[in-house]
C-alpha cells in the first residue's frame, strides 16, 4: 500500500506529485549587493526537486525588507531573470516551486537597510534579539514605526514581487506571516501598539495581512498564493497577550481568499511542539477550509500518520532537506538519512550546498 503522504495532491492551482515540501530555509548565498541568486542555487534547488513542492529561502520584497546579509530579493528585473533559471532547472525536473515574500522589518539593522537607516516596524520596539550582517551576529537595531502611507507602501511591494515571482516563471508564492517578522510584528501585541487602524483589537492588528492578501490574490490568484502563520512562536522576540483568540479569528477569514495552502508552524520554530494550556492547533486547523500544511518537527511516521488521519494536507519539511536532497526518496524508502553540518547551514559556497549524497550516489 502507498502511503497517503507519497500520493498526488492539488492545493489551489499547484498539482504536486507528493505531499512532501521543502519548507524555506535561509542559506545566506545571494549575492549581497542586488540579491540575485546564482547558478550554486540553480543546482541546489534542481537537487530538491523530488519534493511535491519546494518553497524557497525567504526573500524580500523591498530593500528596506532585508534583514541578513547574502538573502535574495524579488523585487528588480534582475532579481527575476536569476531566480527564472532556478523556476526552469525545477520544472525540467517535474518540480514545483514557489517564493516566499518576506519582509523582516524590525528584525534588521542599519547596516543592512537603504542609507543606513532604522529598520521599520509597527511600533518603535526593538526585538532584542540578534540578526547576521557583515560583522556575524549582531543585535538588531532599534526601529522606527511605519506611517499609513508607507504601509500602505509595503502592501504595493507586496503586490510588486507577486507579480514578478509570477514572471520568474514560479508557481505561486507563499507570504510569510510568520516567526516575527513584519506580518507576525503587527498581529502580535508584544510589537504593535499602535493607536490608528493598524493597531489595537486583533480587527486592526490584523488589517496589514489581509490587505498583503488582498493585494497579492488580485494581482496572482488565490490559488497561486499560500500563507505561513505561528500563531504560538516566540520566534525573533515576538509575543502576544492571547494568541488563541487572535488566531481564531484571523484564520476563517482566510477562507474567503481560496488560498493554495495555509502554512502553520505548530509550536516553538524549529523547537518544542507543546503548547500553553488554552492553545490548539487543532482549533485552528479546524477553521480553515483549504489545504493545510503542517510544520515543525516532524519525521517519517509522525508525516504518514497526520496525512493517513486527516490533520494535515500537506507535511513541510526544513532541516532534513538542506542535507538529503532525494529525501522524498529517501522516507518512500525508509532510508537512513544524511546529517546536516551546521558549520554551513549560513553563508559560504558549494560545501554544505550542493554536496551532500543522494542513495543513489551512495550505492555506486
Amino acid at each position: 500500500m502507498t502511503e497517503a503522504l507519497f500520493s498526488k495532491y492539488t492545493a489551489g492551482g499547484i498539482a504536486m506529485s507528493n505531499r512532501i515540501v521543502m519548507a524555506p530555509l535561509t542559506r545566506n548565498r545571494a549575492d549581497d549587493d542586488d540579491g540575485t541568486v546564482s547558478d550554486l542555487h540553480v543546482e541546489y534547488y534542481r537537487q530538491r526537486a523530488g519534493a511535491g513542492l519546494i518553497i524557497t529561502e525567504a526573500t524580500q520584497i523591498s530593500p528596506v525588507g532585508k534583514g541578513y546579509i547574502q538573502t535574495p530579493g524579488i523585487h528588480t528585473e534582475a532579481q527575476a531573470a536569476a531566480w527564472k533559471r532556478v523556476t526552469d532547472a525545477v520544472h525540467a525536473e517535474g518540480g514545483k516551486i514557489v517564493v516566499q515574500l518576506w519582509h523582516v522589518g524590525r528584525i534588521s539593522h542599519t547596516s543592512l537597510q537603504p542609507g543606513g537607516q532604522a529598520p521599520v516596524a509597527p511600533s518603535a520596539i526593538s526585538a532584542g534579539v540578534k540578526t547576521f550582517t557583515h560583522n556575524g551576529f549582531e543585535d538588531t537595531s532599534e526601529p522606527r514605526a511605519l506611517t499609513e502611507a508607507e504601509i500602505k507602501a509595503t502592501v504595493e511591494d507586496y503586490r510588486k514581487a507577486a507579480a514578478l515571482a509570477i514572471k520568474a516563471g514560479f508557481d505561486g508564492v507563499e507570504v510569510h506571516g510568520a516567526n516575527g517578522y513584519l506580518i507576525d510584528q503587527f498581529l502580535k501585541t508584544g510589537s504593535n501598539q499602535r493607536d490608528d487602524a493598524y493597531g489595537g483589537g486583533i480587527e486592526n492588528r490584523a488589517r496589514f495581512l489581509f490587505e498583503v492578501l488582498d493585494a497579492v490574490t488580485d494581482e496572482i490568484g488565490g490559488e497561486r498564493t499560500g500563507l505561513r502563520l505561528s500563531p504560538f512562536s516566540p520566534a525573533n522576540g515576538i509575543d502576544d497577550a492571547d494568541p488563541q483568540t487572535d488566531f481564531e479569528y484571523v484564520v476563517p477569514k482566510l477562507n474567503g481568499y481560496g488560498l493554495a495552502f495555509l502554512h502553520m508552524i505548530e509550536g516553538a520554530t524549529g523547537g518544542s511542539r507543546a503548547l500553553e494550556e488554552g492553545q490548539s492547533i487543532e482549533a485552528l486547523r479546524k477553521l480553515f477550509d483549504g489545504a493545510y500544511m503542517a510544520n515543525n518537527g516532524y519525521d517519517r511516521q509522525m508525516a504518514i500518520d497526520a496525512v493517513a488521519e486527516g490533520k494535515a494536507d500537506l507535511v513541510a519539511f526544513g532541516r532534513p532537506f538542506i542535507a538529503n536532497p532525494d529525501l522524498v526518496e529517501r522516507l518512500r524508502r525508509d532510508a537512513p538519512l544524511n546529517e546536516g553540518d551546521q558549520s554551513t547551514f549560513y553563508g559560504g559556497g558549494a560545501e554544505g550546498f550542493t554536496d551532500y549524497p543522494t542513495l543513489e550516489d551512495e550505492s555506486a
